[in-house]
């Protein structure tokens, strides 16, 4: 029978993985099938799989091979190896229990704060059509993507952003949906990059997207969810700082001063690097840019608006006297309303950021970590023709996106991550009886949820419930280990009280314990929670 030789199989592998101390022998599979497992026999003698070599290298002097089957006409030979260890693959992250609350920590937050400022949760597929991407990015994004082909020969890639899938979606079917849409998502993303400091090859990032709005409003109002969000973290002025610009503002200024309208391109591409580059490396991006004697001057100008230091402010100061008065006004009407917002102390106009990306239409902003030790924390700005570059009618759109790579970092580096994120019981159930039926019973009735009578609704939610699976009935080691839980509640179960037919319920915060009757233990569990008020997360 096949499960026989397969059982058997399975055995000769453990025997090898056993045996192979050292690299490997090679084996060979000539034809499939039930086969007659061999044994005693070096493979060597056989004509099949492997030569003395071969047996030093597995830790097999001889005597027993492992995993050669054999039937009339057709045999095959296992490979011997030692047990492989295994890394995540470059780039990625391993989220074991302490780092997954860390993560769902993020995650509630920028949903909470989503959802109040009224915008709908979406997702989409991990992969799209490669085109997808090249319509958005260009052919030079292909380098950046993970990619594969299909068994019909469609090119396809895991999404590195959320962007072209949300125009997508809303292209499809932007006649029936509700206007304005505001929409975020939270996908996991890939990118195959060189990893470092707060970039990583596959990441979560938060996406806000508002469409259907042209007006500044809108602006505002994906801006403030964002700083709303950066808040909530704990995070305050001394932590971050949010450049904003706008592009069509910032191009009439270009123009009207020393850019040729068909460099534009190219002096949003330098823009977008001066304030990361030294003076040597600027001096080496114009001279690849083909910049002449005025335009290095006008951008050396540029540069120094755009540092931190005390020369930014009066060079700001010149380079806006030449602009035209209504990019001027313009620019302190937005200011304006951004200081009614209550944002004036978070968010300056940086004439630094254009957001590379060409799609970008208006207004632009990035996210900074203060210390300037850190990648942007979030980016973003306004897009009102991406929409139809999907096929899609013309909708003016904003929004933004947030990583949590550079995110978690600024968090840890602030000491603004809570200490413990695990999830806390509500309940830990302490048995010292030596019969352990009434825990058991206890634990899985504090467990279910109430559900109404017509079951469309659930009325009273079903608790964290966790119970010792130590040997031990000593009370006091249990109550230790309940304790060390962070459960907010201790249900005792003791044989001299349960005789009586109660139990004690013991608050683990103030220490304060009450007996209750056995047969409303559930009540009186739900009670005392309540009684006790919520969950506080130090």
């Amino acid at each position: 029978m096949a499960g026989g030789w397969l059982r058997q199989e399975a055995r000769n592998r453990r025997q090898c993985a056993g045996r192979a101390a050292d690299g490997a022998w090679a084996g060979f599979l000539s034809a499939g099938g039930p086969a007659k497992a061999l044994t005693g026999t070096p493979a060597s003698q056989r004509g099949v799989g492997g030569n003395g070599k071969q047996d030093r290298l597995a830790g097999n002097s001889g005597g027993t091979r492992c995993g050669h089957f054999q039937k009339p006409g057709a045999s095959f030979t296992l490979s011997a190896m030692a047990a492989p260890t295994f890394q995540p693959p470059k780039g990625t992250r391993d989220f074991y229990p302490d780092s997954m609350a860390v993560r769902r920590y993020i995650e509630d937050i920028w949903r909470r704060v989503s959802i109040r400022h009224g915008f709908v949760e979406v997702d989409g597929p991990t992969f799209e059509s490669m085109d997808l991407y090249r319509v958005k990015s260009g052919e030079e994004i292909v380098s950046q993507l993970f990619y594969f082909v299909d068994r019909a020969a469609r090119e396809l890639a895991l999404r590195p952003e959320f962007t072209p899938t949300l125009a997508r979606m809303v292209a499809e079917k932007a006649q029936g949906l509700p206007r304005p849409i505001k929409w975020f998502a939270i996908p996991r993303c890939y990118r195959a990059e060189q990893p470092q400091k707060g970039r990583l090859r596959e990441f979560m990032q938060w996406n806000v997207d508002f469409i259907g709005d042209a007006t500044p409003r809108s602006d505002q109002e994906v801006l403030m969810l964002c700083v709303d969000a950066l808040r909530e973290f704990g995070l305050t002025t001394k932590d971050f700082r949010i450049g904003w610009n706008h592009r069509e503002l910032m191009t009439q200024a270009l123009v009207n001063t020393f850019v040729k309208p068909d460099r534009i391109g190219d002096a949003y591409f330098i823009l977008d690097r001066l304030g990361k580059l030294s003076a040597a490396a600027r001096s080496e991006l114009y001279t690849q840019r083909n910049c002449d004697e005025e335009e290095r001057g006008h951008f050396e100008m540029l540069a120094d608006a755009i540092s931190q230091t005390a020369v930014a402010g009066p060079a700001l100061e010149t380079l806006m006297a030449s602009w035209p008065a209504e990019v001027r006004n313009a620019i302190a009407v937005f200011e304006q309303k951004i200081s009614d917002a209550g944002m004036a102390d978070y968010c300056r106009f940086d004439i630094g950021v254009v957001r590379g990306l060409a799609y970008y239409t208006g207004f632009v902003f990035e996210v900074m970590d203060s210390s300037g030790e850190n990648r942007a924390i979030a980016g973003g700005g306004r897009y009102d023709r991406l929409i139809e570059m999907f096929g899609g009618p013309a909708l003016p759109a904003v929004g933004f996106g947030m990583g949590d790579v550079v995110l978690e970092i600024v968090l840890r580096e602030r000491g603004k991550l809570p200490a413990n994120l695990l999830p806390r019981p509500d309940v830990f159930v302490v048995n010292a009886l030596e019969n352990g039926q009434p825990a058991a019973r206890l634990v899985t009735d504090l467990r279910v949820s109430q559900w109404s009578a017509d079951g469309q609704h659930i009325l009273r939610p079903g608790l964290h419930v966790v119970e010792s699976y130590r040997s031990t009935k000593n009370i006091g080691k249990l109550l230790q280990e309940a304790a060390a839980s962070e459960a907010r509640l201790a249900v005792i179960l003791a044989e001299q009280e349960y005789q009586r037919g109660v139990l004690k319920i013991k608050n683990l915060r103030d220490r304060n314990e009450r007996e209750v009757p056995v047969s409303q233990a559930v009540e009186h569990v739900h009670a005392a929670l309540e009684q006790a008020g919520p969950e506080i997360r130090g």
